[in-house]
């Protein structure tokens, strides 16, 4: 019997069945063939197929044309529309939508703005949102994969066969994109890809994707799309008006999975920490808290450095509306959220972006580009518009989805630098044979300028740790844009200086001085982060020499001397209290430390420490201009002794004070800014911090002085091993 016209050609029915049609959107679903109207459909396992409009007109059965569930039939319509098929078997019967009977979702100006690399609302377009389309409630699915020569949805709905949900290529951008009906909130999914040269792709969870399931597990979850309610719009309001350099900021660094955990062990989710975490911190005083990454990551040791989905909150603590709950829950403390933010990298698990489509797409395929040496990942390709702008977008994701107020950008000397890490012959220079990453500075500025631009009130912060000029310096004189940098020297040279044993410290008094000639070069956050208590270096307790009294005075002088220096403040979890082991990301804290008297002194001092930070503006209204800082004493090497003031325009002055050896010094004879009544704001030798209680017992009194020089001086009594803060009490 002749074939009729309307009837698909052989060829192309073993291309479905095979999931190698290179057009399912032109040969599948309702098509119009000549002056007939003919459905065609792939069911596996079906029997009998019948077919029916949105509104229920039967348009009769289908013909099987091939046992593994191809169907075909010639329709009585007089238009496009949904269509819903009713499939059968000899073990029962359901129905199924076709995907085919709709129309693309995407638009020409999405191609348009998607093809200039322009688009600043990807998060809404590509990944899987789900929706009312064309009358039918389904989920939405695009994926960029330019080489690809297939790509399906697969999951549990469709037994993960990639012959049964092909997607259409907007060939343009390299787009991939199909509306499946039915499909909602929980569905789990991946994306089937063919590359180019015919060969199948590992399964590839979705870059866009907003959940992901909990590791092991790699599936990426359609999300619930049910918008966030926020209570927090007097904080949002109040954050818009706010110049961060002039504002007090200091943070509590925390890695969310090892702050506390359950009595079983496991981990706090997010709701636990809205209601554990948020009022700690606050009652400290901090003014924000920073969350390494929370970006969904397979490896639990990686701390959330080595993201695979980008757009997901991690499913370790809850979903997204978890997440989204314990920032609402911050900013109605009046606490400012930061979270980690890793474009400088990606690790190359073959079920995520490493080699996407079958080729080099979101990396380097030159391996002196696209690989890190220091830590076996790729390194993103800054030269594709298409790259660029998945990271551009995921920035202002976070800002806009989740309220962030800031984000720290983690290892960016790594992205500037052509050769970090490199030696000779394994690095390409750029076009002026430079060391220069010039497509990565290009990208840094952008997301720095479209931050700063869309979200104002909030910051953008810069791990840099080399000299490069202008890090936190505005775009349009130079700078990268961010706006504020993390001072690495400040650290590095403190805490060597720190750890010395008192009686050799006057011979490295520079190591405390030193940061002074460049403080205020850039924006900086002063920071003792979880780098130095890592990786056989310790705890900040111990890394102070002498026995338990000296490393807890030591410490707690230490701390004061941070809070009083220019710069804004960050301190990791567990510092607080003088933690004594180094950090374990595999479990919680020591907090049973805190009953003892010692370490409960020292949180106590950070709380203190923060309540005078942001009471007295002179602390933080110019921490990152010279006109806020001056030296009293810098250099009494001998005695190991630094004083300096802390002004802001209209306000009283502050003093502080560090001695640096176990000696105390009597009748310490102190310049002063003004005469008059001081008192010591915090003075880390209290009884109360858990110090000796030695202090200026009352109040000290500056003597007007005659002539050049300092307007006053007063004897004052230094502690041993402490730091005085010395506010202006006028009578």
């Amino acid at each position: 019997m002749a074939k009729a016209s309307w009837q698909a050609d052989p060829k192309d029915v073993e291309a479905v069945v095979n999931g190698t049609h290179r057009d399912p959107f032109g040969f599948l679903g309702l098509q119009r063939i000549g002056e007939d109207w003919v459905l065609r459909t792939f069911i596996p396992h079906a029997e009998t197929v019948h077919a029916f409009t949105l509104d229920g007109k039967e348009l009769g059965a289908l013909t099987p044309r091939h046992p593994a569930g191809f169907f075909e039939g010639r329709v009585d319509i007089d238009k496009r529309g949904p269509i819903r098929y009713h499939a059968r078997n000899t073990g029962g019967e359901w129905d199924v939508y076709d995907p085919y009977s709709f129309g693309p979702v995407l638009g020409p100006m999405d191609d348009y703005y998607i093809a200039e690399g322009s688009h600043l609302r990807l998060f809404d377009k590509l990944g899987a949102h789900e929706m009312e389309f064309e009358g039918i409630h389904g989920t939405h699915f695009a994926v960029w994969a330019p080489n690809a020569q297939r790509v399906s949805v697969v999951g549990p709905f469709n037994d993960w066969d990639g012959r049964r949900n092909p997607m259409r290529c907007r060939f343009d951008t390299g787009i991939w994109e199909v509306f499946i009906p039915v499909l909602g909130t929980g569905t789990l999914y991946k994306y089937e890809i063919v590359g180019k040269d015919g060969e199948l792709v590992p399964l590839k969870s979705d870059p866009f994707a907003r959940q992901s399931e909990m590791r092991p597990a790699t599936a990426s979850v359609v999300p619930d799309p049910t918008p966030f309610t926020w209570s927090d719009a007097e904080y949002m309001e109040e954050r818009r008006k706010k110049d961060w350099r002039r504002e007090p900021m200091s943070i509590y660094e925390v890695h969310l999975g090892s702050w506390r955990r359950r009595p079983d062990g496991g981990f706090l989710t997010y709701d636990q920490l809205a209601e554990q975490l948020v009022p700690y911190v606050a009652d400290m005083g901090y003014t924000h808290i920073e969350m390494l990454p929370v970006s969904e990551h397979p490896f639990d040791p990686s701390w959330g450095y080595q993201p695979i989905g980008l757009y997901a909150p991690t499913s370790r603590f809850g979903d997204p509306a978890g997440f989204a709950r314990l920032v609402n829950a911050a900013h109605e403390a009046g606490l400012g959220v930061i979270l980690d933010w890793v474009p400088a990298h990606f690790p190359t698990d073959e079920h995520g972006l490493a080699r996407f489509d079958g080729t080099a797409l979101y990396e380097h395929l030159d391996p002196r580009k696209g690989y890190h040496p220091d830590w076996n990942t790729a390194i993103y390709n800054f030269g594709r518009k298409e790259v660029v702008s998945y990271l551009v977008n995921n920035a202002l994701y976070w800002l806009e989805y989740f309220h962030i107020d800031g984000l720290r950008v983690d290892a960016v000397a790594s992205m500037l630098y052509l050769d970090y890490s490199r030696r000779a012959g394994e690095w390409i220079p750029n076009k002026h044979g430079g060391n220069e990453n010039l497509e990565a500075i290009e990208f840094i500025k952008r997301v720095n300028k479209e931050a700063y631009r869309l979200h104002p009130g909030t910051f953008m912060i810069a791990e840099e740790s080399t000299a490069w000029p202008g890090v936190s310096h505005p775009v349009h004189t130079g700078g990268l844009g961010f706006g504020f940098k993390w001072n690495m020297g400040f650290m590095n040279d403190t805490l060597r200086y720190m750890s010395r044993e008192a009686i050799h410290r006057k011979f490295h008094h520079n190591d405390m001085t030193f940061g002074l000639i460049y403080a205020f070069s850039e924006n900086f956050v002063l920071p003792l982060s979880h780098d130095e208590v890592v990786h056989g270096k310790g705890s900040l307790l111990n890394k102070m020499p002498g026995d338990d009294w000296q490393q807890f005075a030591a410490l707690r002088a230490y701390y004061a001397f941070m809070w009083g220096h220019p710069g804004k403040k960050l301190l990791f979890m567990g510092q607080e209290f003088a933690q004594r082991d180094e950090w374990d990301e595999s479990k919680a804290l020591d907090w049973w430390l805190l009953d003892a008297s010692m370490h409960e002194g020292v949180r106590r001092l950070i709380g203190d420490l923060n309540g005078a930070y942001r009471e007295l503006p002179a602390l933080h209204a110019r921490d990152c201009e010279p006109e806020g800082f001056e030296w009293i004493i810098g250099n009494d090497y001998q005695n190991s002794v630094l004083a300096w003031t802390r002004r802001a325009p209209g306000e009283d002055p502050v003093v502080v004070i560090s001695n640096f050896t176990p000696v105390p010094r009597e009748n310490y004879s102190l310049p002063m800014p003004q005469a008059g009544r001081w008192v010591e704001r915090v003075n880390t030798d209290a009884g109360w911090y858990g110090g000796s209680n030695k202090g200026n017992q009352g109040a000290i009194i500056a003597q007007k002085n005659s002539g050049d020089g300092w307007p006053a001086t007063a004897k004052v009594y230094l502690p041993p091993l402490a730091t005085l803060i010395l506010k202006y009490d006028p009578e």
